[in-house]
């Protein structure tokens, strides 16, 4: 071997070698998003379920709430009644609770691993086993994000913010209506 040809060889071996370096790098995994983007990323899938929530519960549409809540769902209604994904999915087919108005503002998604807490202000129109459940409340909605990507509700709870409102004069049964301090009566 000539020292032209050595010379050659030489300065092939670090480039090749700087090649297949390259490519083994290159091929080994597909480029992930920044962290900050797929937080994002994340916070906005949230915020999309959490409009299919509202107008399931407005629509008493019980086969997307099915989709929604996780099998071990717990829930705390604004009235302090604990239930399952089971009785919450029979409260809505038997209309036991009927939302008619449910005016969110400040929404905040709060990120922690595949944990998504969200809190928010609503306003709301509606009844609860007849009852009605006209006010302003504030939530507590818990998502798990699943190894498949999916969003799951786990948990919820609301809580009234203030007293309930004041009950338009009742007639013959006083200001506290046929029904009871702080109620319409069942709905119409």
């Amino acid at each position: 071997m000539t020292n032209r040809s050595r010379t050659r060889l030489l300065l092939l071996v670090p480039s090749g070698l700087l090649l297949a370096i390259g490519s083994a790098f290159a091929s080994s995994a597909p480029a992930q998003p920044h962290p900050r983007l797929k937080r994002e990323e994340y916070k906005h899938e949230v915020e999309k379920l959490e409009d299919v929530w509202r107008q399931a519960q407005l629509n008493g549409d019980a086969a997307t709430m099915d989709k929604l809540l996780s099998e071990d769902y717990v829930g705390i209604s604004m009235n302090g009644q604990v239930v399952t994904k089971m009785q919450q999915l029979d409260r809505m087919r038997n209309r036991q609770i009927v939302l008619t108005k449910i005016d969110l503002d400040d929404v905040k998604v709060k990120l922690i691993g595949t944990t998504a807490i969200v809190t928010s202000r609503a306003e709301i129109e509606g009844t609860n086993d007849g009852i009605s459940v006209l006010g302003t409340y504030r939530y507590t909605r818990i998502y798990s994000r699943l190894p498949s990507g999916e969003w799951k509700i786990t948990n919820f709870e609301a809580t009234r913010v203030g007293p309930p409102p004041a009950v338009p004069h009742a007639g013959r049964h006083g200001p506290e209506g046929p029904h009871g301090p702080g109620t319409n009566g069942p709905p119409g």
